[in-house]
């Protein structure tokens, strides 16, 4: 140790490196704080970097929605008729393809008809033979008449001319009968589409042999122009369902999943004559035109059973509405090309639209697309509605 310097002593030695290390703990923070602050801009002033938000807008309308009941409903066809043949034989000749619309009184099946033609060729032969006997009776009752006035046959020869006469005039009703027969027999080999409607899976394939009457069909149509959706409501709404039946027809409407727009409108044309009494419900169908195949058989409906009518009401597109910490609110678009959030009261939902029954006037435009980048008081661009909303879009 050289002269002049002081020793440095164990207690100071072993300090040092604590207080550096304290020193480094309490500065990294404040380092890392200015460094973030350093390489990001504020939010709101990245928002307004950014420019004008591009959304969606649609007007509120003022319109007269249905107070109505919701149930589930399944659609079904107005008649299924399962196609069989009368007569047996081949079938020769298939006219339609599985799945195709049929017309009423269009071919569908052919079977063969050579046996049932010669039956028919029989039948009319009997009945031309069995007739010139008849006739040939008749002549004979004639001079046997004549014969028995003048008292040369007797009482009995003349019965019996008479008898024969009629067993004859007996047997050509009998073989007109057969003719007919016969004749029907040929026109059932030729089936015909009973109904318009849709056919389905062909049960039997030309070539193959044909029962009458069995019980497999050849075909299942289904008539779905009209169609019947059918559902089970709550026996508390049977005498209110009655009553507005007396005075108007009670409209049911209905969606069905994978459709968009409005919801199919069709009138309760059946309500059963007893409430199941295992379920406290009975059954209604209504009837919908379906003019465009909308409705299926066998598919699930939701349907809402139209009790009243509410008039000027609010309604804006469905995804307009979102939810926050304090309830519904939705972006209003005010002057400026700016927007602002406004709580609501929210009503009944009609199909796509939901009534709005506090917190917006008619005529005032909302977002109804690109909400998740807006904040109140953002400045707005408007682009093309979404198809869901444009019905409504000013």
């Amino acid at each position: 140790m050289e002269d002049g310097m002081p020793a440095s002593t164990p207690a100071a030695s072993s300090c040092l490196p604590w207080r550096r290390l304290l020193s480094w703990l309490l500065l990294t923070p404040a380092a890392l704080a200015l460094l973030a602050s350093c390489g990001q801009d504020n939010p709101s002033r990245a928002a307004r970097k950014s420019g004008p938000v591009p959304v969606a807008v649609a007007a509120a309308a003022q319109k007269t929605v249905p107070q109505d009941l919701k149930v589930v409903g399944k659609v079904e066809a107005l008649v299924t008729i399962s196609v069989k043949s009368r007569v047996m034989g081949q079938l020769v000749k298939v006219h339609f393809k599985e799945g195709q619309m049929v017309r009423q009184g269009q071919p569908l099946f052919d079977i063969d008809p050579r046996p049932y033609q010669v039956a028919l060729k029989e039948a009319e032969a009997k009945l031309a033979r069995d007739t010139a006997l008849a006739h040939k009776a008749e002549e004979d009752l004639k001079r046997y008449q004549k014969l028995a006035k003048q008292k040369t046959v007797s009482a009995s020869q003349f019965e019996q001319y008479q008898t024969e006469a009629l067993v004859r005039r007996a047997t050509v009703e009998a073989d007109k009968a057969e003719v007919d027969n016969a004749r029907l027999n040929l026109g059932y080999c030729s089936i015909k589409a009973p109904v318009d409607g849709v056919t389905g899976n062909l049960l039997l394939n030309e070539g193959n042999l044909v029962k009458a009457n069995d019980d497999k069909p050849l075909v299942v149509i289904h008539q779905v122009r009209p169609i019947y959706v059918s559902m089970s409501v709550p026996e508390q709404y049977l005498g209110r369902i009655m009553e507005l039946r007396r005075r108007q027809a009670v409209r049911v409407l209905v969606e069905v999943p994978g459709r968009e727009g409005p919801p199919l409108a069709g009138d309760l044309t059946f309500l059963d004559n007893a409430v199941d009494s295992a379920t406290g419900t009975v059954q209604v169908k209504a009837t919908f035109a379906n003019q465009d195949l909308a409705l299926w058989p066998g598919q699930f409906a939701r349907a809402a059973v139209v009790l009243d009518e509410l008039k000027d009401q609010v309604v804006v597109p469905a995804q307009a509405v979102l939810t926050g910490q304090k309830g519904p609110y939705l972006y209003v678009l005010g002057p400026g090309a700016k927007v602002s959030a406004r709580e609501v009261v929210v009503g009944p939902r009609v199909g796509g639209e939901v009534v709005i029954t506090s917190g917006l006037k008619p005529g005032e435009k909302v977002v109804v697309d690109g909400q998740s980048r807006l904040t109140p008081g953002a400045a707005v661009t408007i682009k093309a509605a979404p198809p869901a909303a444009r019905g409504s879009r000013s």
